[in-house]
């Protein structure tokens, strides 16, 4: 072997010693091999918790994602991340399962060393996954729609696991476990009975009734937040409430929820996240309290009616709406916790970017 020869196969020795067969198990259980560090993975969700937990410089190893959800359905989450990360504006689409769009094909031809799937999804494209088995691309399911502790961490260090960041998954996932559990402590010490909360996407504006939810979502949240549901008994994770179940229930508490998208053609559904003004999104709110029959409702006659950010939600950086929807429930336990803080000591923290606009509100 001449030298230019050795010289060149030394220099791969520390990219082959730090390669490896690893057998990740994910957060079904399911015991899959993996060729880590991954240097070719399709993300069909959870954008921000993979650079969070994988440091922003791995996303240039993310060769495809669905880029309906990130860039359409929370379109300031997008413009924000864009500007530091500028590989995703040539990045693929592998289209949007959750709207029938995912294309097999474009997978496929990606030809990626890991599929990277939420448990929902992983459940939608169930005829799917024999041909990405045939094809030898392992599918890893993480989880955190689910909203528990234990889906939070496991699916934060899996991403860890499959770029090498392990320390970095562990210490976000500890953060997130205090942060709940301190929740559960201060609800306990309150020693009350479990307010009534109702929470809804304000998608639709004060005219209809959108999705409410459940066990899943902001459900679980409200849950782990020591709140009473009303939603729980007749949604199984997320739909609309019929408006007399509500008025009969009388929700001590009542929190509406919106996002960036649409809110310039629709003045009047619920706008709340990046960009959007305190203005605005009380302007917005103080429109659903207008509902027929809401006038003589607990939450409304008290002024506990809230609006909080949509996507704020099924991450990790969502201790902070776990933190708010606590302190709309007791408020006494929670005087000294500020969720806007917490939300954006995520983002310095832990990724690229720092959101500007309005996150969480109590109508004026």
């Amino acid at each position: 072997m001449n030298k230019r020869a050795l010289f060149a196969a030394l220099a791969l020795l520390p990219l082959f010693a730090q390669a490896e067969i690893k057998t990740i198990k994910d957060v079904l259980g399911r015991e899959v091999k993996v060729d880590v560090p991954v240097k070719r993975a399709v993300l069909a969700f959870y954008y921000p918790d993979y650079i969070a937990v994988t440091g922003a410089d791995k996303f240039k190893n993310v060769i495809g994602i669905s880029r309906e959800f990130w860039e359409k359905f929370n379109p300031g989450s997008w413009a924000m991340f864009k500007q530091k990360l500028p590989t995703l504006q040539n990045i693929a689409d592998i289209g949007n399962i959750n709207t029938g769009t995912f294309s097999l094909e474009k997978t496929l031809a990606l030809k990626p060393d890991v599929l990277i799937l939420a448990d929902w999804q992983y459940k939608a494209i169930a005829t799917h996954l024999p041909r990405i088995k045939a094809a030898g691309i392992p599918v890893v399911v993480v989880d955190f729609n689910a909203e528990t502790v234990a889906r939070h961490t496991r699916s934060a260090e899996i991403f860890g696991e499959l770029n090498g960041t392990q320390a970095r998954a562990q210490k976000i996932a500890a953060e997130y476990a205090r942060g709940i559990a301190d929740i559960q402590k201060r609800v306990a010490r309150a020693k009350q009975s479990k307010p009534k909360i109702y929470i809804e996407f304000g998608d639709k504006g004060p005219s209809e009734y959108s999705y409410t939810f459940g066990k899943d979502m902001w459900g679980a949240i409200a849950d782990t937040a020591g709140g009473n549901n009303i939603a729980a008994p007749y949604i199984k994770n997320w739909g609309p409430i019929n408006p007399e179940k509500f008025l009969t229930a009388k929700p001590d508490v009542i929190v509406i929820s919106g996002t960036e998208n649409g809110h310039k053609d629709k003045p009047d559904i619920m706008a709340m996240g990046i960009g959007i003004s305190q203005a605005d999104a009380q302007r917005r709110l103080a429109g659903f309290v207008k509902r027929k029959g809401w006038v003589d409702i607990p939450a409304v006659k008290n002024k506990r009616v809230y609006g909080i950010y949509h996507t704020a939600s099924r991450s990790l950086a969502d201790l902070a709406s776990a933190q708010f929807i606590a302190k709309t429930l007791y408020p006494q336990q929670f005087a000294d916790i500020d969720p806007n803080k917490t939300y954006l000591d995520f983002y310095r923290k832990y990724l690229p970017v720092v959101p500007d606009g309005t996150f969480y509100i109590q109508l004026k």
